[in-house]
């Protein structure tokens, strides 16, 4: 679900893909509904692509993302009243308790929880394509 999901690099915001283009994507804002270009030298991503470090393995963004949305009952995260630094890491813990806390950074964990209050605004309830749910549950 989140594969057409992109963060482009030194652009506010996350971006659907809607088209390609001859060297380009064509992108839709998240927040205002715009569409630009992306050109072949933008830095692109998919949110799909992305995991995060834990001990043992990664853990897919989506995971996390369902992970977040069942802690806060589908509502976004508020990172201010969370606090500082240390209850930022404190209450990720809860939502993912192995996470290497050397290789995953404050600003990292701030930059997944404003992406996941981008996409429920978006209206996003699920975060997983139905294929991965259904081999999640076997």
């Amino acid at each position: 679900m989140i594969k057409t999901i992109l963060s482009i690099s030194g652009r506010p915001g996350l971006f659907k893909l809607v088209n390609q283009g001859k060297n380009m994507l064509i992108v839709e804002s998240l927040l205002n509904g715009k569409r630009t270009p992306a050109y072949a030298h933008d830095k692109v991503i998919s949110l799909g692509d992305i995991a995060i470090y834990t001990y043992n393995e990664e853990v897919a963004l989506a995971d996390v993302f369902e992970s977040i949305k069942e802690k806060n009952e589908g509502k976004k995260v508020d990172v201010k009243a969370l606090g500082n630094e240390a209850q930022i890491r404190e209450y990720f813990a809860t939502i993912l308790p192995e996470f290497d806390d050397e290789r995953v950074y404050t600003n990292d964990i701030k930059k997944v929880f404003s992406w996941y209050n981008m996409l429920i605004d978006a209206g996003f309830e699920t975060f997983k394509a139905p294929e991965q749910v259904e081999e999640a549950a076997e």
